[in-house]
């Protein structure tokens, strides 16, 4: 008699999407795909297209920047339903019967952005019963929405630059007073859409002139902007792990972004063209401060109730204070981002981080919790 064997946990990786950040989560989900360990688990990679088609993904699926063009989701593939319930994939080719590809136990959502990292993907899965890597609805969106983001760390007892949101309707019908107040943050000031990431759409204004365009500029990606008064600071980030079982969440050692060449922030060409950031970990930074920075990230974690992994960025000023500046719940995740770094530096590679995020999501029970 033939030894029967069970059957391996069945991992979607999905990555791409509606979005500007469509071909950041696709050098992502890259960079997963090479460390899951195939003993242990089989992997269904899944691209959703620009135009929202979801796709089995072929073997001719490009991962990385290839002689300068950033990859995208090759949308000629099967389309793919994801069945209510059952968590069950279909395939539905034109022209043919669909097929049915099997059940997932658990999604890993490598995707940022709207659409992606806002809870939306998550809502879905939700919806499908569908275990999966990362924060559930709630926190993913909170964490995207920067302005809503800054309220529930304030609300929360945690520092936070001053800022001002605008929203679409307001800068339609009364632009002046949204200036007036601007303005009354001194400047400069750095503006940005409110639900983007990767550093999309940023940019810095230092007087009224700049500060229009700016905010037009962001305005391409999201209607609703966020300007932030300028802190004089290092910037300092910190990654939170779940913990299994009723443990607490973890954080990692603190590490320093720094910019080179000409970048006055970390841009988008700082983060993924060239060389032009790099991270020194462990930051420079007392021991006291560095301890202080780590208590305050996981108090940011569990204040959005996030789940698996988040970044914190912080300020750390000439004077000693740490300001938060965002949370992000599904940050960027090649193994040469900034928060596997971080966790590779504190003892946690990176093919044991992706398996950690994927036990942690299939001991999770689907609905609420």
């Amino acid at each position: 008699m033939s030894e029967q064997h069970e059957p391996l946990p069945r991992v979607a990786v999905v990555f791409g999407g509606r979005n500007s950040e469509h071909a950041v989560s696709i050098l992502g989900a890259g960079s997963v795909l090479e460390a899951i360990d195939r003993s242990k688990y089989e992997v269904v990679p899944i691209g959703i297209a620009q135009d929202g088609r979801w796709v089995l993904a072929s073997g001719e699926q490009q991962y990385g920047i290839e002689s300068g063009e950033f990859p995208a989701v090759d949308a000629a593939s099967a389309t793919l339903a994801l069945t209510s319930g059952s968590g069950s994939l279909v395939a539905y080719d034109p022209g043919s019967i669909p097929v049915e590809l099997g059940h997932v136990d658990v999604v890993f959502p490598v995707m940022h952005g709207p659409f992606a990292e806002d809870g939306t993907i998550q809502g879905l899965l939700e919806m499908a019963g569908v275990r999966y890597v990362g924060s559930g609805v709630l926190a993913s969106s909170v964490g995207m929405d920067k302005a809503y983001m800054k309220m529930v760390l304030a609300a929360s007892g945690l520092p936070v630059g001053p800022y001002v949101a605008i929203r679409d309707r307001d800068w339609r019908t009364d632009r002046g007073r949204v200036l007036k107040e601007v303005q009354e943050l001194g400047w400069p000031v750095f503006v940005k859409p409110a639900r983007a990431g990767s550093s999309q759409g940023i940019s810095k204004a230092a007087d009224l002139e700049e500060l229009e365009r700016a905010i037009e500029f962001a305005r391409e990606h999201d209607p609703k902007v966020l300007v932030e008064a300028a802190i004089t600071g290092r910037e300092i980030e910190c990654a939170v792990l779940e913990s299994p079982g009723d443990e607490a969440p973890r954080a990692s050692m603190p590490g320093e972004v720094l910019v080179h060449g000409d970048h006055e922030f970390f841009d988008f060409e700082a983060k993924y063209l060239g060389d032009d950031m790099s991270l020194s970990v462990p930051a420079d930074i007392p021991e006291e401060t560095a301890e202080q920075l780590r208590a305050m990230a996981v108090r940011a974690f569990e204040a959005l109730g996030c789940e698996g992994l988040s970044r914190v960025d912080f300020f750390y000023t000439t004077d000693g204070r740490l300001i938060v500046n965002e949370i992000n719940t599904m940050p960027g995740f090649t193994a040469m981002s900034v928060a596997p770094q971080l966790w590779a530096a504190t003892g946690v590679p990176y093919a044991e981080l992706v398996d950690r995020l994927i036990q942690l999501a299939l001991r999770r029970s689907p609905g609420l919790r």
